[in-house]
């Protein structure tokens, strides 16, 4: 029910937002994924590596002058993680590779400012995202004593334990290029929500949030 309704108010706020909205486009790339751990007692790995994934969805820009405009839109983002640990016990070895990819639907309200150059426009963005995760799934490999064997499972959405938050939210900031109806642009998110849902984990009060660096290429419609 809780996912129904946040679904709903993404929805709600989209077409909100787009109703006034002038241009309309669509875009994609490559996301560069991880997660940032924290711990207060520093007991959480933190060897976390970066894995690749995708962003697609509807953007909407409508203008306020020749200079700023808003920028939202609807995108499906991949988010997420490489990590490794070894260990050692009674002079065993065990080497731990995990990935974890979650899929997110994502909404940025961006505040934009554009300065020509030349027939080109350069562009600067800048505002906060909400996110609802979608679906997920862990994939392990495990060695130990020369040994290796491989898992994987689904993501859990929820509040109890093993679970995790559906909502994620936090700052997008980002620059690219105008090229008329073509937008290139760079851009970089930094997650607030806190993918745990509580720190009763014997590991004292923790947090794990996204971190995404996104090369995107889009196309804008109705634009001569």
């Amino acid at each position: 029910m809780r996912f129904k309704k946040n679904l709903s108010l993404i929805v709600l706020l989209l077409i909100t937002t787009t109703s006034y909205g002038q241009i309309i486009g669509v875009k994609g790339g490559l996301n560069l994924s991880t997660m940032f751990p924290k711990s207060d007692v520093g007991s959480l790995n933190d060897n976390f590596k970066i894995i690749p994934g995708f962003h697609v969805g509807l953007t909407s820009e409508f203008p306020l002058n020749e200079m700023f405009s808003v920028e939202t839109g609807l995108l499906l983002s991949t988010k997420g993680f490489k990590g490794s640990q070894v260990d050692e016990s009674l002079g065993v070895i065990t080497e731990t590779d995990a990935n974890m990819t979650l899929l997110y639907l994502d909404l940025p309200l961006t505040a934009k400012a554009s300065f020509d150059v030349g027939s080109t426009k350069i562009y600067g963005a800048l505002g906060p995202y909400l996110g609802l995760g979608l679906s997920g799934k862990n994939e392990y490999e495990i060695t130990e004593m020369g040994e290796t064997r491989t898992g994987k499972n689904s993501i859990s959405w929820g509040s109890g334990e093993f679970e995790y938050n559906r909502l994620d939210y936090g700052l997008t900031a980002g620059t690219g290029v105008d090229i008329k109806t073509v937008q290139i642009g760079l851009f970089y998110s930094l997650g607030l929500a806190n993918l745990f849902n509580d720190s009763d984990n014997n590991i004292g009060e923790s947090k794990l949030t996204h971190r995404v660096l996104g090369f995107s290429m889009g196309y804008k419609f109705g634009i001569n």
